[in-house]
């Protein structure tokens, strides 16, 4: 049994490095952001797979679709009501939803005050800057340190992102800088930790961040899983697998 570490505690090696093994069903994943888009719709890909699935977004009420979606894939879910933004929050999270181990963290949450395309970075506000960035980058940042803890030396951390955050676009604001700083902790957290981080682009997104306009989320989060169950762990590790590495390596 995995003990449940302290605030701080390093972590105990005890397996070797690998992708876990897609035929247990006694995993636990944990999805911030999981009451719509593509946190909700990778926790369904995790259910089918019979995995124990923590859903955390800010509103118990919202994850209340996810939770029974999951439940009707076959998994196990867990809901916990969570502001990304308090790292103490994140930690007790944590502490009272993983039971064992941690195999899979998947921080989605991610915030954008405006239309994609609408306001440019010389007329963004401030406080819209200021909340972007807790979200979407201190929240990745938070919902990392602390879930490592609970993660075996083979756990894997996904960060959903996109090529905003490598090709400017006008009128992205905030969110494009807040998605790099995100893909920069990836890569940070890639070279620091034992686990294995890296970023997962499934391109333009149909959810409420993108106007509804792009992919539908339920036909990317099977890239999820492969990221998570499949993907060789040196080609995860610090890098960015988009829809050219998941067709290449699954058609």
């Amino acid at each position: 049994c995995w003990a449940t570490p302290r605030r701080g505690d390093s972590v105990i090696p005890a397996r070797p490095k690998g992708p876990p093994s897609p035929t247990m069903t006694d995993r636990t994943v944990l999805l911030t952001g999981a009451s719509g888009g593509i946190g909700s719709a990778v926790a369904e890909a995790f259910a089918a797979e019979g995995w124990r699935t923590v859903l955390c977004a800010r509103s118990e009420a919202a994850l209340d679709s996810t939770a029974q979606a999951v439940s009707a894939a076959g998994g196990t879910p867990v809901v916990r009501p969570l502001d990304v933004r308090d790292e103490n929050e994140v930690f007790l999270a944590l502490s009272e939803t993983v039971e064992d181990e941690l195999d899979v963290l998947v921080p989605a949450a991610a915030v954008m005050p405006h239309a994609p395309g609408a306001r440019p970075l010389d007329e963004e506000r401030h406080d819209d800057a200021r909340d972007v960035l807790d979200v979407n980058a201190y929240g990745v940042f938070a919902a990392i340190r602390e879930g490592l803890q609970f993660m075996p030396p083979d756990g894997r951390v996904l960060v959903p992102s996109g090529s905003v955050a490598r090709d400017a676009e006008p009128g992205m604001g905030t969110y494009a800088a807040s998605k790099a700083a995100a893909e920069a902790f990836a890569r940070g957290f890639a070279v620091d930790a034992d686990q294995h981080v890296g970023v997962v682009d499934p391109g333009i997104v149909a959810t409420d961040l993108t106007g509804g306009k792009g992919r539908d989320p339920a036909d990317v989060a099977d890239m999820f899983r492969w990221a998570a169950l499949e993907c060789p762990a040196e080609d995860l590790d610090g890098e960015v697998l988009g829809l050219r590495e998941w067709k290449r390596a699954t058609r």
